[in-house]
């Protein structure tokens, strides 16, 4: 029996299906901004990119903690 995903991996398939790009190059596009600040990044992506809130948050925490 596997765990099921949890934090803000829990939303990487539904980003991919919505948005129609894997989480690696989201994640690639974070690290290639010049804003290094959570919120910052947040907007960035939902004015740029289109994404919703908790899709941007979920990527940007994701790939801060790594």
């Amino acid at each position: 029996m596997t765990d099921a995903v949890k934090g803000p991996a829990s939303y990487f398939p539904a980003i991919e299906k919505k948005y129609g790009r894997p989480v690696a190059e989201w994640k690639d596009l974070i690290r290639s901004s010049p804003l290094t600040r959570h919120m910052e990044l947040v907007n960035w992506l939902k004015a740029e990119h289109g994404l919703g809130h908790g899709h941007a948050d979920a990527l940007v925490a994701h790939t801060l903690a790594e």
